[in-house]
């Protein structure tokens, strides 16, 4: 399982005077996975889990003596600790808070040694403490797999490069740009959990063993609701990112959220499914410049799921029901084009920078009109219209186009790359190309 960010890792692994990274995204998204992969690149490696080996926490408890507290974990794990040849991973660091405030005077007092925490739910713990090192913490962002990453799943390391030199003077051939839809739309229901598509292609494409897999993660995902008790009820939490999945492509908004949940909480229960990384709020900005965070409606926004096979199962979809259906008529349920679209953008965002979506929406009497995605290009702020089929008009982009004088606008559907004036067409497997 090939994983982009990997890059990223290797790159800060050979820094002269490296930060200790936190690694950040939601449950199962192959934070420990990335890390083992990286460790293959030291002579030691020691992982400590804090959820498995609870007894270490007292090793925190008397000082934060980075010295000490790596001379007694060496001890207990029969591992050397070594600047530049070991890699000190703490998982699940969130249940020892006291391990979170030791990682600041690692980066003070061992420079040389290389430390990566990553844990569930970390956002909850950090937002417990007041100080935990910022400055002296590197964050990284890790989302499920794109769909660039299911393709090298499968090998086609060659078709990837298609893609990514194709343009509209220079589409694909009908027969890579065929293939390409048909990984598409299976991606659209396997999604990018590692564990998903692992268990597609170690099972032959068994599109049911899949789907128990599906079923289970969110089952855990449900499981994890109970950590979350002490700040809202768990059927609450249900409810509302049940709700986000039937609200999907439009305005989110919070007082049809459910029977158990009025405005508030329903606003209170959205934000812990946000910094739970499984949710993703996509605000309206009016897209007067950079950047685009500048002129946010924080009261308007959107809300999407963080992936698409999780998306299908809260759906109640059956994927062998999706397999049967004609691309169009899978894409138009309950909006996926938008949402995968959406995700796919953060996905391939800088792995340093945690990157925030936003939309334009106009409401005039007798006159609407709406950008799914404002994106900025070469310091100008692009439109990006989402469309499930080939054809379509785009009377809301050529709009932001004139009204915003913008340069040129984009139009992601399933037709191949082309172009219609200011409009570059690009296919909805080739979110990536955005940002080469």
């Amino acid at each position: 399982m090939r994983r982009v960010i990997i890059s990223t890792l290797k790159d800060w692994k050979l820094e002269k005077k490296h930060k200790v990274l936190l690694l950040r995204g939601a449950r199962q998204v192959g934070k420990t996975f990335i890390v083992r992969e990286l460790a293959k690149d030291f002579d030691h490696f020691l992982e400590v889990n804090f959820e498995k080996n609870p007894d270490i926490r007292n090793f925190f408890d008397q000082n934060l003596d980075p010295d000490r507290i790596c001379t007694y974990l060496a001890a207990y794990y029969g591992i050397p600790i070594i600047d530049g040849k070991t890699l000190l991973f703490f998982d699940e660091i969130q249940s020892c808070p006291k391990a979170i405030e030791s990682l600041r005077f690692f980066y003070e007092s061992k420079p040389g040694l290389h430390v990566i925490a990553a844990g569930s739910l970390l956002e909850f713990a950090l937002e417990d403490l007041t100080s935990w090192g910022v400055g002296r913490i590197r964050s990284v962002y890790m989302y499920p797999m794109s769909f660039d990453e299911f393709l090298l799943a499968n090998n086609e390391d060659a078709l990837i490069e298609l893609k990514k030199n194709a343009s509209a003077v220079n589409p694909l051939d009908a027969v890579f740009h065929e293939k390409l839809k048909d990984y598409l739309k299976r991606f659209l229901m396997i999604g990018g959990m590692p564990e998903a598509i692992k268990t597609y292609i170690g099972n032959s494409s068994d599109i049911n063993s899949v789907q128990n897999v599906l079923s289970d993660i969110t089952i855990s995902y449900n499981d994890d609701f109970a950590k979350y008790k002490s700040r809202a009820p768990i059927l609450r939490l249900r409810e509302v990112m049940g709700s986000v999945v039937k609200q999907s492509g439009g305005k989110y908004i919070y007082s049809k959220a459910g029977p158990l949940s009025n405005p508030a909480q329903a606003k209170e229960a959205l934000d812990l499914l946000e910094m739970a990384g499984l949710v993703y709020k996509v605000y309206h900005t009016s897209g007067q410049g950079i950047p685009l965070g500048s002129e946010v409606n924080y009261k308007v926004f959107k809300a999407l799921l963080h992936d698409n096979g999780i998306f299908q199962q809260l759906s109640g979809l059956r994927l062998s029901e999706l397999l049967m259906a004609n691309n169009v008529d899978m894409l138009n349920k309950g909006n996926i084009a938008e949402a995968f679209a959406g995700v796919e953008i953060l996905k391939y965002a800088n792995a340093l920078e945690k990157r925030q979506l936003y939309y334009w929406h106009r409401e005039k009497r007798g006159s609407t009109a709406e950008v799914d995605y404002l994106i900025e290009q070469q310091g100008q702020v692009v439109p990006v219209e989402i469309k499930s089929g080939s054809t379509g008009k785009m009377q809301s982009l050529n709009l932001f186009i004139e009204e915003k004088k913008s340069s040129k606008g984009i139009r992601i559907s399933l037709e191949n790359f082309s172009q219609y004036g200011k409009i570059t067409v690009i296919p909805l497997y080739a979110v990536s190309n955005l940002f080469q």
